[in-house]
């Protein structure tokens, strides 16, 4: 027998949080007190009305079944309402959601349903890895931007060869920024809704984040004029809610970019389970306060964090949104090697900065997802490193 991987799977370089968690768990291992600002996992529970509904679902029998591909009509209605009442952006529940297993499943699925062999999609970066592992094992070429803290970590879309963009697929951004933790301006997306018309790319804008912020509240890329005739949106309940571990999303906007992937996702599995789409609904439709105590919690960590930070002399961005802090790596030292250090000598996990693209190299990620005490802690074991 021969259990040998294939040629596609081989193209993927070795997951960057894999790789983290592994050498996570060898120090602990060796009884190290790790803290661990490495993977972006909400440490906030789900609160207590969502997991209420989850369990009043769960006990129904209707729910034990294969669940519906595009998704419960009550999810989608619930998704339609939110997105109305949070960004004006009206959605035909019908046609212009389909329910996601997260919206990592959409997002990996995506160049499987829209790109052929040797087609390219544009992927500004540094940028969430498996947008580029989607692609490879697609058989399709990425095409990287640089985001650059000249441009305030926006592509620059006039640099962008115009072979490129008459060529070109898909599209993808990603704000509020996984890993920079910036945010865009209306103007930048009137601008990208421009140039797709003009050059017939698909936008695929990773909204996850944007209920995490802490000022002026983000633009969804559906809120533009047109942008629904270009381009789709991912969002989930992950990050607004804790549920991290529930895998419910959606996709939404362009209906017949939805409908192609829902297509190939009707293929490939057989949807959210239903349990979890109520318990979704009751997110979506409920209280809103746990949100606004959610965004509390981590502007009280992000500013206990990033002032000490700077007081020991690192380089740190004051992000506007997301529990990330993107920081400068201490000079004469790469991403990876700051990363180890921090590792080895103070027990704290991060993520090199050059594991999101190469324009992340000299950076490194912290996620502040843990109390503000064990914070503080590992602020005080980094100023005792020497660098």
């Amino acid at each position: 027998m021969t259990t040998k991987a294939s040629e596609r799977l081989g193209l993927l370089p070795p997951y960057l949080f894999a790789a983290i968690d592994a050498a996570k768990k060898a120090a602990i291992d060796k009884g190290a007190d790790i803290i661990s600002l490495g993977v972006g996992d909400p440490d906030l529970p789900t609160p207590p009305h969502i997991i209420a509904a989850g369990q009043a679902a769960m006990a129904k029998p209707a729910n034990h079944q294969y669940p519906f591909g595009a998704g419960l009509m009550a999810f989608r209605q619930a998704i339609a309402r939110w997105y109305k009442s949070r960004f004006n952006v009206e959605l035909d529940p019908a046609n212009e959601i389909y329910s996601l297993i997260g919206s990592k499943d959409g997002l990996t699925h995506l160049p499987l349903a829209f790109m052929n062999p040797g087609d390219t999609a544009i992927v500004p970066e540094p940028a969430y890895p498996a947008y580029n592992a989607s692609i490879l094992l697609a058989g399709g070429r990425t095409h990287y931007v640089p985001l650059l803290e000249k441009n305030n970590f926006l592509p620059d879309l006039a640099a962008i060869p115009s072979d490129v963009l008459s060529t070109a697929k898909l599209f993808y951004l990603n704000y509020p920024s996984n890993p920079l933790s910036v945010t865009a301006p209306r103007s930048f997306y009137e601008s990208v809704v421009r140039l797709a018309r003009e050059h017939g790319f698909l936008v695929v804008h990773d909204a996850a984040y944007s209920e995490m912020y802490y000022d002026a509240p983000p633009v969804s890329f559906l809120q533009i004029p047109g942008a629904k005739d270009v381009g789709i949106e991912f969002h989930s309940c992950s990050k607004t809610y804790n549920m991290t571990g529930w895998r419910v999303g959606w996709v939404c906007g362009n209906s017949d970019a939805v409908r192609i992937l829902g297509r190939l996702k009707d293929n490939f599995d057989s949807g959210v389970f239903q349990a979890v789409q109520e318990a979704a609904v009751a997110a979506l439709s409920g209280p809103q306060e746990c949100v606004a105590e959610m965004r509390r919690i981590y502007r009280e960590r992000r500013d206990l964090f990033v002032p000490k930070l700077r007081d020991l002399g690192w380089q740190v961005i004051n992000p506007p949104a997301t529990f990330y802090v993107w920081a400068h790596t201490p000079t004469g030292f790469t991403s990876a090697q700051t990363a180890e250090r921090l590792l080895n000598e103070a027990h704290i996990v991060c993520t090199p900065g050059n594991g999101f693209g190469p324009s992340g190299e000299g950076y490194v990620r912290f996620a502040l997802t843990v109390p503000t005490q064990r914070l503080q802690v590992a602020l005080d074991r980094m100023g005792r490193m020497k660098w």
